[in-house]
């Protein structure tokens, strides 16, 4: 290897441990916010007492517009975005980072570990997008909760207007 491919790929795999423990972060997250979800769904069903974000938003900030509402709509779910698309990247990083010594070890003849850095890299990319399918979900049912909100509110904030 030369020098640039070798510096190149000693600095990919710096980033396997930082990426692989980002992933055991987002993957807490993902379970956090699905028993948030989960409650939330039970609260909808069998409360009337459901917690409103937007509604409380407005009661603390009556002078809000509908600029304002749609803004906190958007600050509301961009962590949930953000997750859901960043997971699989960083796990299609960490599937491809442990590639390269898998495949020097096919080469040497070490099978051992093709089959450690294998199995490290297929279940990052598996916990990344289950990361990504629990947040998704959860990301386009909350969407939909909370522009349901938004429209029952759009009267109430151009009657105050």
């Amino acid at each position: 290897m030369g020098f640039i491919e070798l510096t190149m790929y000693q600095i990919a795999g710096m980033f396997l441990l930082p990426v692989f423990a980002v992933l055991a972060v987002l993957f807490v997250y993902a379970l956090f916010e699905l028993g948030r979800f989960l409650f939330e769904i039970v609260q909808r069903r069998f409360s009337a007492n459901i917690s409103k974000p937007l509604t409380w938003y407005y009661r603390q900030h009556p002078q809000a517009d509908l600029e304002h509402l749609e803004l906190q709509v958007l600050k509301t779910l961009e962590p949930l975005r953000v997750v859901s698309r960043v997971s699989p990247m960083l796990g299609l990083i960490a599937t491809m980072i442990p590639m390269g010594p898998a495949l020097m070890g096919v080469a040497s003849g070490d099978f051992m570990s093709v089959a450690e850095n294998l199995s490290a890299a297929f279940s990052a990319v598996i916990i990344a997008l289950i990361v990504a399918s629990i947040v998704f979900w959860i990301l386009s049912v909350r969407r939909r909760w909370l522009l349901e909100e938004l429209k029952q509110l759009v009267p109430i904030v151009e009657q105050g207007v």
